[in-house]
């Protein structure tokens, strides 16, 4: 969805939940597949492979190419550490259930750090306008999206936060 396309939406509260949730169905399908009929233990990151070159296409043309939104506004997440580890559970335990329950962990804990280095650049704060925002949050503005309200969009003012998980101002 919105939060793996756009950079400003890849923030460290819900993008780092829904993202690797949702994206770890169609790798352990074809992880599933692949070792039920051929026994070959890298299907989840044969699929997350297929999934990125799809992603990258996607990407290139649509955002680069008719729009001209920088590649970095736009990158897709990376995906291939957490396969790995998914694959390599399976490959050692021969066991579904176990790798479920400790690939699909490995999978949700190694998500955030694997992207981190691309995302790091973004957050690094800048005073803009008298306000204190990230990169991200700069990009987003100036470049503006079409279907993406600004009333939907979250900008942290603050950096203190509460035990609600909210900023406080």
């Amino acid at each position: 969805g919105d939060w793996d396309f756009w950079s400003d939406w890849k923030d460290r509260r819900l993008w780092v939940t829904v993202t690797p949730i949702v994206l770890v169905t169609f790798p352990a399908a074809i992880q599933a597949w692949a070792w039920e009929r051929f026994r070959n233990p890298w299907g989840a990151t044969v699929a997350v492979l297929a999934l990125l070159f799809g992603e990258w296409v996607n990407r290139y043309f649509n955002f680069w190419g008719w729009t001209y939104f920088p590649i970095n506004f736009v990158f897709p997440a990376v995906l291939v550490p957490g396969a790995i580890l998914l694959d390599t559970f399976l490959m050692l335990s021969g066991s579904y259930l176990f790798t479920a329950i400790v690939g699909g962990m490995a999978w949700g804990l190694v998500f955030y750090p694997g992207n981190w280095p691309i995302i790091a650049p973004l957050h690094v704060p800048v005073e803009y306008n008298g306000m204190l925002m990230s990169i991200a949050d700069i990009q987003g503005y100036n470049y503006a999206r079409t279907g993406t309200p600004e009333y939907i969009r979250m900008v942290e003012k603050g950096t203190l936060r509460t035990f609600g998980k909210d900023v406080a101002p």
